[in-house]
């Protein structure tokens, strides 16, 4: 009777409380964030107000960023960057990962090796020698700039991501599918892809994040205010010195952080593992 009295007990402690503690750790950025960007500045910079909490509320800050910036044309432009690159990569990476997965071929082991080493290198060591390449191809100071220099970092993740989801996908279904009479890339395209979907997705949220926030290329190949994103051009417009207009600053901070929220949300119900659970019989 002890050990039943003592069962919800032991389960708060083991789980609910390490969960709650868990859940504040990672919301209270985003609490402080939200209370900042919804404080008149009379509030904001007053050392005795608590920096949790407002006491009268402003959408003055937001209300700056539409009025006195250019801040629906930085989300166009990142939308437009992080989108084209995501697919672009998404494509390369999704062939590439499969080829290294299914296909036999000499020096495989090796390239995937080096596909996940060129992952790993920062992006602080190649903007230089990418702002040659980009001024050579005559792409500086726009859109472009960052489209095509954003798979750079992008399709390495994505095929070393994919190589590994494909690995574990049976290959049975596909040598049934080609028996049946598919060639490999119908096989591909009517099998293999739909069972990866969640890997492709997962793949894809993750280059579109990293996109979304990306700074040193869109600082380094984008100069005109017009083709900034949101990252380059909050920080250039709301810093200047030591001088930081904190309420606009997470306001801006604030919607930026949204559209990657929906999509997380709208596609977390794909993350479902097990699609190909009894797909081959035994």
């Amino acid at each position: 009777m002890a050990v039943r009295r003592g069962g919800p007990t032991r389960r708060v402690l083991v789980l609910w409380v390490p969960l709650v503690l868990l859940m504040a750790f990672t919301l209270f950025p985003f609490w402080w964030m939200l209370m900042t960007s919804i404080k008149p500045d009379t509030e904001l910079y007053d050392a005795k107000q608590s920096p949790l909490w407002v006491k009268a509320a402003t959408g003055a800050h937001y209300r700056d960023l539409f009025t006195q910036l250019p801040f629906l044309t930085w989300v166009g432009n990142s939308l437009l960057v992080s989108g084209t690159a995501t697919l672009l990569s998404l494509a390369i990476g999704t062939l590439a990962g499969y080829s290294l997965a299914r296909l036999k071929f000499r020096g495989a082991t090796t390239l995937g090796t080096i596909i996940f080493v060129a992952y790993l290198v920062p992006t602080t060591m190649l903007f230089l020698p990418l702002a040659f390449v980009v001024r050579w191809l005559g792409l500086y100071n726009t859109p472009w700039a960052l489209i095509a220099t954003y798979p750079t970092f992008l399709v390495p993740f994505c095929s070393w991501f994919l190589m590994g989801y494909f690995k574990t996908i049976p290959r049975e279904i596909e040598e049934c599918a080609i028996i049946d009479g598919c060639s490999r890339a119908q096989a591909l395209w009517r099998i293999v892809l739909p069972l990866a979907t969640p890997g492709i997705l997962s793949a894809g949220i993750f280059a579109f994040t990293f996109s979304w926030n990306e700074f040193i290329y869109a600082l380094t190949f984008v100069q005109s205010p017009s083709y900034k994103t949101i990252p380059v051009g909050v920080v250039g417009q709301l810093s200047t010195g030591d001088v930081l207009f904190w309420g606009k600053l997470m306001a801006a901070a604030v919607l930026g952080s949204v559209p990657i929220a929906l999509i997380y949300s709208a596609l977390s119900g794909h993350f479902a593992a097990g699609l190909t659970t009894g797909a081959v019989k035994g």
